[in-house]
């Protein structure tokens, strides 16, 4: 379990590291914009990297990289991958309502429950 929890951790750090380096390579190269560009790439190559992994392990015998590539590495650089994977399963199972309704239930819940937090917060230091 520990050793399971250290790759996590690890690939975690060097995905989060590799989002950073993605944003500070993107304002180099592009300047600054107040549309979130690096991000969207991010979860765009995070979900795509996800996709090729899952294939390419279950093929291959590779899942018990999963932990360190997955959840941690890819995890700490977009947790879009998993959210993107999530929908996919469902929709391949034929579950298309499940899948409509977690997307809306995610990025709704979640923008909500982010302008709350921001609600709360600027209340508290006003």
């Amino acid at each position: 379990m520990f050793s399971t929890l250290s790759l996590v951790a690890l690939g975690g750090a060097i995905g989060a590291s590799l989002r950073w380096l993605t944003g500070v390579a993107m304002l180099r190269a592009l300047g600054p914009s107040d549309f979130p560009l690096a991000i969207i790439t991010v979860n765009v190559v995070g979900s795509f990297l996800m996709g090729v992994f899952v294939v390419t392990a279950a093929q291959k015998g590779l899942t018990h990289l999963s932990p360190f590539l997955m959840t941690g590495l890819l995890g700490g650089f977009t947790t879009f991958s998993a959210f993107s994977l999530e929908t996919m399963t469902l929709i391949e199972r034929g579950e298309t309502a499940s899948a409509a309704l977690y997307i809306l239930l995610s990025v709704g819940l979640s923008v909500g429950a982010l302008a709350v937090g921001l609600l709360i917060a600027r209340g508290l230091f006003a």
